[in-house]
């Protein structure tokens, strides 16, 4: 199995508005992408420094599904979408 987690940091002053919509959006890509066995997507309430806003945990049958997933246009939507609000990202893939 492989493990893809992200973590996002939001440009100040982004609406829990869109960081709810956001979520909702990854949220929905469990339906939308062959291959995405599961996704998990939660805010952040830890209050210190090195803290990020968001995090997605998703899981995959194998290396293949995942990049299937990175290039898949549903996914590609919601990647634009974020970048539009997001400071950073982090990404760890791993083997689990």
């Amino acid at each position: 199995m492989v493990m893809h987690i992200v973590m996002f940091q939001f440009q100040k002053g982004t609406s829990e508005t869109i960081k709810e919509e956001i979520k909702q959006q990854i949220e929905e890509l469990a339906d939308l992408v062959p291959g995405l066995l599961n996704i998990k997507v939660g805010h952040n309430f830890a209050q210190e420094d090195r803290a990020m806003d968001m995090v997605l945990i998703s899981h995959f049958e194998s290396k293949e599904d995942l990049d299937f997933y990175a290039t898949h246009p549903e996914h590609l939507k919601v990647v634009e979408y974020i970048k539009t609000v997001a400071e950073y990202t982090k990404v760890v893939d791993f083997e689990a």
